[in-house]
């Protein structure tokens, strides 16, 4: 067969066909970035060319109420700063981990309000230049432009208003979680109307909705189907109505909420998390004909290349069984990971992905 675009890949992917190898590509951490730079990789070359993996393009919006960022405190290991969503947080500079919240300005209905009157979707919270510059590049090379949305319940505790305070307020405030919910992804999809109507057109929309944990989930699937379905069907509506695809991450357990995921019509899901209890070739073998499937290798064997190795062998060929799955690890690559056992996992990930 022969060799084709990032776009021919992920498009025969989501079309549950064969190509002629399943896509490659992955999120390291910027610590493991600093990693590979110590050990050979130019500063100025981007990993995905270096390691020759798959090129996806995104376009984002600002979606926030835009308060104030400022730095509060800067130090050799960690920053503390302020957000345009008014969370206040601390961010490690060279360790590869999620940012520490710490404090937040959105802390109830009245609060809320305020914010929500300053997300207005106007043009100037698109990045016009920045597409202007790189699109048809994008297009020419036969890159898979990932829209991306901002919503849901990920976002809105570690972003807006707090883990408990979210958890609680979806019991007994539902109707404000909602509308939070709402207003989020009302903003994202008409900034991104407009990008579209622009010209600049997707292939996919993705969003971050962390909805489990380590062998459970936030919340119970009632509140799930509650609270946060109706919202995400409305995003995946909007998608297809636009001919494009709805790709979900959510880490952690999701198992009880992946055939409500399929019921309104999620196209992909990722990343699979082995640690937490998701199964990939389980996955593959129940709900693998109604959507694809991104990632599932577990991360924590990514520091082994004898562990890995044999998970790979495992898993990959299930995996790209008929089409429908995208190579990556099950969770952001981390600086355990030397760039030669990347190198080596990707060209093993290539080979075992291909099917000719």
């Amino acid at each position: 067969m022969p060799k084709m675009t990032t776009r021919e890949r992920f498009a025969r992917m989501f079309a549950h066909q064969e190509a002629d190898r399943v896509p490659v590509i992955d999120a390291p951490w910027g610590a493991t970035i600093e990693r590979w730079q110590r050990e050979g990789m130019p500063e100025d070359v981007d990993f995905v060319d270096f390691f020759d993996l798959d090129h996806v393009a995104h376009i984002g919006a600002d979606t926030s109420p835009r308060y104030e960022s400022k730095v509060i405190e800067d130090t050799d290991k960690y920053t503390i700063s302020t957000t345009p969503w008014g969370a206040t947080l601390k961010n490690w500079k060279h360790d590869a981990s999620t940012p520490e919240f710490l404090d937040f300005t959105i802390v109830d209905p009245a609060s809320w309000e305020d914010a929500k009157a300053r997300m207005t979707p106007t043009r100037d919270r698109v990045d016009w230049d920045h597409l202007k510059k790189h699109y048809a590049g994008w297009r020419d090379r036969g890159d898979w432009v990932i829209a991306g949305l901002w919503f849901g319940f990920d976002v809105t505790h570690a972003w807006v208003v707090g883990t408990e305070r979210l958890l609680m307020a979806m019991k007994t405030e539902p109707d404000w979680c909602a509308d939070m919910f709402n207003h989020c992804l009302d903003v994202s999809l008409a900034l991104l109307d407009m990008v579209w109507a622009e010209g600049y057109e997707f292939d996919s929309v993705l969003w971050p909705d962390d909805m489990g944990f380590k062998h459970n989930q936030f919340f119970s699937l009632d509140t799930y189907r509650e609270v946060l379905k109706p919202v995400q069907k409305r995003a995946v509506d909007w998608a297809h109505a636009k001919g494009v695809k709805a790709h979900l991450h959510s880490c952690g357990d999701v198992n009880p909420f992946v055939p409500e995921f399929i019921e309104i019509g999620i196209d992909a899901l990722n990343p699979l998390e082995v640690k937490a209890g998701m199964d990939p070739v389980h996955l593959k073998q129940t709900y693998g004909d109604r959507l694809v499937l991104h990632g599932g290798i577990n991360a924590v064997l990514w520091d082994d290349i004898d562990a890995i190795t044999e998970e790979m062998r495992r898993v990959v060929p299930a995996m790209k069984a008929n089409g429908g799955y995208i190579f990556s690890s099950d969770h952001s690559v981390p600086s355990s990971v030397s760039l030669e056992n990347f190198r080596y996992i990707t060209n093993l990930a290539k080979e075992l992905g291909s099917y000719e």
